[in-house]
């Protein structure tokens, strides 16, 4: 009986995985978890790349981890023209390749560009779509030999597998800031109740009477009413106007 032949690297690649799977919200922020995918991604993947994450966010690209710098440069080439594989991935869903960037006439001057600063070729592959996130994983080869099927199955896996951490970390990210947000609101609503018991029982005003007195000098002063709440209990008096 034949046995399948042992891939050689994928003892690194499943510790790579291994690595992103064990990453702990509470101790990373999103940029830290997209910085350990583009660096595991350098690792592991053929060609000698440079690797970086684009996201697309309010409709503009940006490149929040990079490997290297020339990855983080090829990217802001292709944002300034508004054009180029990683934009083409990120927005489409679909694997962007070039497999010889001084030949390849696809978005106006950046394979040349790219040729230029040493990547011989490119794979942008997206990130498969989640909730709230949209963009690419980029594979600059710096290799004379073109990514082969090999490459592209890693990428894929790769990018596949990242998704996930980079998603949930996200997630986790919007959820804590709407939890301060909400805590805020809650602490500013507290306040503003304190500053109007105090207006209610100086001046025998009815509740909505005094929430229109501090409403107004907010409009007056232009200050948050929060804050004329917050003078108003701290010291006992209204600030002027």
């Amino acid at each position: 009986m034949t046995r399948p032949t042992p891939d050689p690297d994928a003892d690194v690649v499943q510790r790579a995985f291994d690595e992103l799977g064990r990453m702990s919200f509470a101790e990373h922020s999103l940029e830290s978890v997209l910085q350990k995918v583009t660096d595991l991604a350098a690792q592991v993947l053929p060609g000698e790349p440079v690797t970086s994450v684009t996201i697309i966010g309010d409709g503009r690209p940006a490149t929040p981890a990079a490997s290297h710098p020339l990855a983080r440069q090829l990217d802001q080439a292709q944002y300034a023209q508004d054009a180029g594989p990683c934009l083409e991935a990120a927005t489409t869903g679909r694997l962007v390749e070039v497999v010889d960037t001084g030949t390849d006439e696809r978005w106006g001057a950046f394979p040349k560009l790219a040729a230029q600063r040493g990547c011989r070729s490119l794979l942008s592959f997206p990130l498969p779509p989640q909730e709230l996130i949209s963009g690419g994983l980029n594979v600059y080869a710096r290799t004379a030999a073109p990514l082969d099927q090999r490459s592209r199955e890693l990428a894929a896996r790769f990018a596949a597998y990242a998704v996930v951490p980079v998603s949930n970390m996200y997630l986790y990210e919007t959820a804590i800031e709407r939890a301060e947000h909400l805590r805020a609101a809650l602490d500013s609503r507290a306040v503003i109740d304190q500053a109007k018991g105090i207006l209610m029982e100086r001046y025998k005003w009815p509740a909505d009477r005094a929430f229109s007195a501090l409403a107004k000098l907010s409009m007056e002063s232009n200050t948050k009413v929060r804050d004329i709440a917050d003078h108003l209990v701290q010291t006992g008096e209204l600030p002027s106007a």
